[in-house]
């Protein structure tokens, strides 16, 4: 069976090491949307030793704080489904009243249109994410 984790990496790689990987998958309207994707394929967290799970939280925390630092969101969304890829992979999400699916989930129905002042905002906060992500998880390496 095909599968688009294993395929391809997923987004714009900006860090991994031999467990898993980040990346900007660069989703329209969320300039702070970052996955964290397993490098094996595996469909369960419960397939990792206690270890190797505890490890990839730990990515996904200091991706959430990056997140909160650099794009200065009013909540942060944490979901791992893979209904439709069941390869292991944690969406990380900022999240704005102003965005186009909130309160709903970004796979919800549009409550509205975000302003282009406001697209332009998050944008110009999102340029420095990459770098922040790749800062923050090098640290959690050493």
């Amino acid at each position: 069976m095909a599968c688009v984790f294993c395929d391809s990496d997923g987004g714009e790689v900006v860090w991994q090491d031999a467990l898993c990987r980040v990346v900007l998958p660069h989703e329209p309207g969320y300039p702070g949307f970052v996955r964290v994707i397993a490098q094996q394929h595996v469909a369960e967290m419960s397939d990792f030793s206690a270890p190797q799970r505890q490890r990839i939280m730990d990515v996904v925390w200091a991706v959430e704080r990056v997140l909160r630092t650099v794009m200065q969101p009013h909540k942060i969304n944490i979901a791992s489904l893979g209904n439709m890829v069941p390869h292991v992979h944690w969406h990380v999400i900022a999240r704005f009243v102003e965005d186009a699916h909130f309160p709903g989930s970004v796979w919800s129905g549009v409550q509205r249109e975000p302003s282009g002042a406001q697209l332009a905002t998050w944008a110009v906060r999102a340029q420095t994410l990459p770098q922040a992500l790749h800062a923050a998880l090098q640290e959690l390496a050493a």
